[in-house]
C-alpha cells in the first residue's frame, strides 16, 4: 500500500516518528507521500524524507490556508525549491472556502502558479478541495489537455463531482478515514466509481478511520481504508492494495 498523502512530519509526531514509520511498514505501507504546507514545515519534512530516503518522498507546494497577502514570498520559495532539486509532486496546493475566503483572489492566483510549474517541471499535483469545488474546476479548466495530472486529495464530492474529475483526465480520487464514516455517503457513492480511479490515503494527523476515530491518525491506518474498500468493491484486500498501488506508481515517479 501507498500512503498517497500524509503529514507525519508535523508535530505531532514528535516523540514517537521513527516508530509510527515502523508501524506502517508492519501495516504493508510501501511507500508515504509528504505534502508540503508552506515554508515553516519545509524544514521537518526534509528532514523526515532525509532520515527515511526512498520510503517518504517530499511534495512541494503552498498549501492554500497558508495563502495571505504575502503569498508571493511564499511562492518564490516553491520555485527556488523546484529549481534545486527533484521532487516527488506538487502539493498541497488547491483552494479553500471553508475556513477564509478574504485570500479568494490570491489563492486562485497562487494555485493556477504552481499548476503552471507543474506542467513545467513535469510533475503531478496534490489537490485540496474544501467548499471550493467549481471554483477549483474553474481554475483548472484552461488547464484540460494539457497534460496536467494530480489527484484530488481526500475525496467527500457527489457521484457528479466524481464523473467530472474522471471525464478531465489524469486525476485520481485520494480516499482516506473518511470512507468508514457512518454519515459520509462515500461507499455508496464509490459503488459507482472504478477502482482505476483511486489512491489510498490517510491525511495524518487527521480525518482518523472507525474505529479508532478521535485519535490520532497515522499512516498504518492505510490498511484500515484498504479493508473498507474491499468491503465496498467485494475484493480482497490484497486486490485494492494492488491496483492502488498501480494507480499511484503511475501517477508519482517512484
Amino acid at each position: 500500500m501507498i500512503d498517497t498523502h500524509s503529514h507525519i512530519y508535523s508535530n505531532d509526531f514528535a516523540t514517537d516518528r521513527a516508530e509510527t514509520i515502523l508501524r506502517a511498514k508492519e501495516a504493508g505501507v510501501t511507500h508515504i507521500i509528504l505534502p508540503n504546507c508552506d515554508s515553516g514545515t519545509l524544514p521537518q519534512m526534509l528532514a523526515l524524507e532525509a532520515d527515511f530516503p526512498g520510503y517518504c518522498h517530499a511534495a512541494i507546494g503552498l498549501h492554500p490556508t497558508s495563502v495571505n497577502e504575502n503569498f508571493q514570498n511564499e511562492l518564490a520559495i516553491v520555485k527556488s525549491e523546484l529549481e534545486r532539486r527533484n521532487w516527488i509532486a506538487i502539493g498541497e496546493i488547491g483552494i479553500d472556502l471553508y475556513w477564509d475566503k478574504t485570500f479568494i483572489n490570491e489563492q486562485r492566483l497562487a494555485f493556477q502558479q504552481q499548476i503552471e510549474w507543474a506542467l513545467e517541471y513535469k510533475l503531478p499535483v496534490i489537490i485540496h478541495v474544501r467548499d471550493s469545488f467549481r471554483e477549483t474546476m474553474n481554475a483548472i479548466e484552461p488547464y484540460k489537455n494539457s497534460g496536467l495530472k494530480g489527484v484530488f486529495h481526500s475525496f467527500t464530492g457527489s457521484l457528479e463531482e466524481a464523473r467530472e474529475i474522471i471525464n478531465f483526465g489524469g486525476f485520481f480520487m485520494g480516499i482516506n478515514g473518511i470512507v468508514t464514516f457512518k454519515n459520509s455517503g462515500l461507499s455508496e457513492l464509490l459503488k459507482d466509481i472504478d477502482l482505476l480511479h483511486i489512491v489510498l490515503e490517510t491525511d495524518s494527523p487527521y480525518l482518523t478511520p472507525a474505529p479508532y476515530r478521535g485519535k490520532r491518525n497515522e499512516s498504518a491506518n492505510v490498511s484500515l481504508v484498504c479493508q473498507k474498500l474491499a468491503g465496498i468493491y467485494n475484493f480482497l484486500p490484497e486486490q485494492i492494495d494492488k491496483q492502488t498501488t498501480l494507480n499511484a506508481t503511475s501517477l508519482f515517479a517512484i
